[in-house]
């Protein structure tokens, strides 16, 4: 009996142990090649002339690449997934594993993919590999690049996630995805 105890709480410290630092794949080029499921949304849809397109490399990489032009009011350009509902659980943290080019971009995630605004939070690249972790309550509500009257992201779930590049000038940008992870 002493036995089949102590295999039971090995299993349960092995199982806690195990969910402690789970991890929940949003997306991971490699594996998922299915880029149908990112979608473009350009400054185009308020008449703006800002151009991007979304690859994936040979290196099973997600390509975020374009030109943002400030011109007729223009000046963004963004990569959409909507998912499934993704429970957040115990999980807090949005991380990523990216490449960018020393700009800013903001990530952005919708509870709802319907709902009109975003939770956003800008992150700074460096032009090298790295990983960038993201607590979900630090992203705040915003809609058309103005923050909202409302508490941060507190969800159990979201259903939309997104990259915007907008830094009110004329450039071009490149952002390499390797994997978006919650943890």
């Amino acid at each position: 009996m002493k036995i089949i105890h102590n295999v039971l709480l090995n299993l349960l410290i092995t199982f806690n142990t195990i969910n402690l630092t789970a991890q929940d794949i949003i997306s991971d080029f490699e594996k998922d090649i299915d880029i149908k499921k990112w979608f473009i949304v350009n400054d185009d849809v308020m008449g703006g002339v800002s151009e991007s397109n979304f690859s994936i490399n040979k290196d099973g990489r997600g390509i975020f690449k374009g030109y943002v032009s400030t011109e007729n009011n223009g000046g963004f350009c963004s990569i959409r997934h909507s998912l499934s509902r993704k429970y957040i659980g115990n999980n807090n943290i949005l991380k990523l594993k990216i490449k960018g080019d020393g700009k800013d971009y903001q990530l952005r995630i919708k509870a709802n993919r319907n709902d009109y605004f975003s939770y956003v939070v800008t992150f700074k690249t460096t032009g090298e590999w790295e990983e960038i972790e993201i607590p979900l309550k630090e992203m705040y509500p915003s809609f058309r690049g103005r923050k909202l009257n409302m508490q941060n992201f507190n969800n159990n779930y979201f259903e939309q996630i997104a990259f915007l590049v907008g830094n009110k000038k004329n450039e071009k940008f490149k952002l390499i995805i390797d994997r978006i992870t919650l943890e």
